[in-house]
């Protein structure tokens, strides 16, 4: 083998550590879920309707791949991404994705008929707008997501407490909801639900993760790591 071919194989094989760290459904809901913040593994093991054992061993397998690290704090470890790119990554293959299966065409057409369309024709405008007052921005994650980064100017309601609290949610203007990203099924729940109660509502369709990955700031809580 010539010393130039050696050097390609060592680089593929650098990089194939990746690709095989992402070959499995729950290892990337984990980086999904990580997007939003660090978690327990107990946490994270009921975000995914995981085992714990199982859970872990999937993040074990992210964190050889060093796309996640880790920290015990107190009797808990909470894990994170290791980078921003991780969380680029993830918004790359969901991209890639829908454009090359079709599979994804119903998800994708459900959440298109829901989307704002003034978040998708110019997104500066629409955070200038919500900033303005002219949409209300709605987080539906849970607290401490909020907490741990949100676009600017949304509010807080999780799903779980929506149909106690959507009457703190004008009705003369257009509510936009958002969770964890653009097939998180509480954003969609929260639009159904919403819209039952005669508000005008729609889906953002996009989250924390494909927010950062275009450039945009997010709020921080400060005190609201774990």
């Amino acid at each position: 083998m010539s010393e130039k071919r050696a050097f390609r194989d060592g680089l593929y094989e650098q990089f194939a550590r990746i690709g095989k760290s992402l070959a499995s459904p729950k290892r990337l809901e984990l980086l999904d879920v990580l997007s939003q913040g660090p978690r327990t593994v107990e946490g994270l093991a009921g975000l995914i309707d995981c085992s714990i054992a199982n859970t872990s061993r999937h993040l074990q397998v992210l964190r050889q791949a060093r796309l996640v690290e880790s920290d015990k704090r107190g009797l808990y470890v909470y894990y994170r991404l290791s980078d921003a790119a991780v969380s680029h990554l993830m918004v790359s293959l969901h991209r890639l994705a829908e454009k090359r299966f079709s599979e994804l065409t119903p998800a994708r057409e459900r959440m298109a008929h829901m989307r704002s369309e003034a978040w998708r024709r110019n997104r500066q405008r629409f955070v200038h707008g919500v900033v303005r007052g002219e949409f209300v921005l709605l987080d539906v994650r849970s607290r401490d997501e909020f907490s741990a980064g949100h676009l600017p100017g949304a509010i807080s309601i999780p799903l779980r407490e929506l149909d106690q609290r959507f009457v703190e949610l004008p009705r003369d203007r257009q509510v936009v909801a958002y969770c964890r990203g653009p097939y998180c099924l509480s954003a969609l729940e929260a639009v159904d639900l919403l819209i039952n109660q005669g508000l005008d509502v729609r889906h953002l369709g996009a989250g924390i993760a494909e927010w950062r990955a275009e450039g945009g700031q997010v709020v921080i809580i400060e005190g609201s790591g774990p």
